[in-house]
């Protein structure tokens, strides 16, 4: 049986969004709300093994200044080297939120971030893109 495929050229990597927001979704639905920050990220790196995902966590991006190393910034996830995935706990996206992984997309020279919220209502889900 042939695996379905999303067919979208105006969205960058759908399949592998597509699983990273299941993802998610799967650990909301097992753990609910009102969790530190640090057990949804937990819980999402036992969703991503179990999807065979391949993901490194609080990765390291330096923030440089004239070569020099002026400080540090850790992503939540890298997930299959392609998308950045920050995770927070609340009901909204701040502006703060989005501030924040767009700075880690110039840093890491890539395409895609998920932001996830996991709040009282449920998981919700913002793709940011790098234009530059």
């Amino acid at each position: 049986m042939a695996q379905s495929k999303l067919q979208r050229k105006d969205i960058l990597h759908p399949e592998l969004s597509y699983k990273i927001i299941g993802c998610a979704f799967d650990v909301y639905n097992s753990i609910g709300s009102g969790h530190p920050e640090k057990y949804y990220q937990r819980a999402l790196a036992e969703a991503f093994s179990g999807q065979r995902l391949s993901f490194n966590q609080q990765v390291d991006f330096p923030l440089k200044y004239k070569a020099k190393i002026i400080g540090r910034n850790f992503l939540d996830f890298l997930v299959e080297n392609k998308i950045v995935v920050e995770i927070k706990k609340g009901e909204h996206f701040s502006k703060t939120h989005i501030d924040q992984v767009m700075e880690y997309l110039k840093l890491s020279n890539l395409q895609l971030a998920i932001l996830i919220n996991f709040g009282v209502q449920g998981v919700a889900s913002k793709r940011i893109i790098n234009l530059a």
